[in-house]
């Protein structure tokens, strides 16, 4: 894999591939954003997860060499997902830290959504915890810079055991998805519930907004929005899906 080229097709198929997920308002249970997940088609091992590729792929520029994959992909998605009248707010594409830290980062992607008409506020960038490593300010200056031009950011995996929660106030992210660890600890105990609380009012006091991951019951769901938790994804919000399923279930819907 790290000496295999990033191409474009593979067997006649796309390389990278999106799939989206539904982030929903807990309030409504509607859509509020779609969450994307990238599967990339390999000539030698097939189709592979971001578990399989996405750690192997940051130690060298392929990561970079992915991201122009996927940041067009996400741009087309969010074209069509707006032409088909969907309701969402943004849909996420993976950057990864190594882009935050080139010295075209903005420019790059402001001149990507221009040639496609795609307005800046329709993207949001999700960002691994690896962001909460950088310690010389250069990455979140750049997220303050591209979220002035319209941009958004998520962290993603937050408050899991191996995270190191202070570093977040160094980062001017939007959104926080929260590890799916998390949720998990919603109803073991006092304790466990008291914890889960304050992670999301930390969250909400350093001025992001929460989103819970690995939500898979209403009761879960209902508990996370009394401790002021708006946004949930999982099993209860719905599946990964591709850009054409998305597309033919909110017809059915609509029909």
């Amino acid at each position: 894999m790290a000496n295999t080229e990033i191409q474009t097709n593979v067997d006649g198929l796309r390389a990278v591939e999106l799939h989206y997920r539904t982030i929903r308002e807990i309030s409504s249970g509607q859509t509020a954003f779609y969450q994307s997940q990238t599967h990339l088609n390999s000539p030698q091992l097939g189709v592979l997860t971001p578990d399989k590729f996405r750690d192997v792929c940051e130690m060298t520029d392929q990561a970079l060499k992915l991201f122009d994959l996927e940041l067009i992909q996400a741009i087309e998605a969010v074209n069509t997902f707006t032409e088909r009248e969907l309701n969402f707010g943004w849909v996420s594409v993976y950057m990864p830290v190594s882009f935050l830290r080139t010295d075209d980062a903005l420019k790059k992607v402001n001149d990507t959504c221009a040639m496609r008409h795609t307005p800046t506020n329709r993207l949001c960038f999700e960002l691994s915890e690896k962001l909460l490593a950088e310690n010389d300010g250069k990455s979140a200056g750049t997220i303050e810079k591209m979220r002035n031009c319209g941009f958004h950011f998520m962290l993603t995996d937050f408050g899991g055991s191996t995270c190191p929660m202070m570093r977040l106030s160094d980062f001017p992210v939007d959104f926080v998805m929260l590890s799916p660890e998390v949720a998990n600890h919603i109803g073991k105990d006092e304790r466990a519930d008291n914890a889960v609380k304050s992670i999301i009012s930390f969250v909400n006091d350093i001025g992001s907004e929460p989103v819970a991951d690995g939500v898979f019951n209403s009761r879960q769901a209902e508990t996370l929005y009394s401790f002021e938790c708006a946004y949930c994804a999982g099993t209860l919000s719905g599946k990964y899906m591709t850009e054409r399923y998305v597309r033919r279930k909110t017809d059915d819907q609509k029909s």
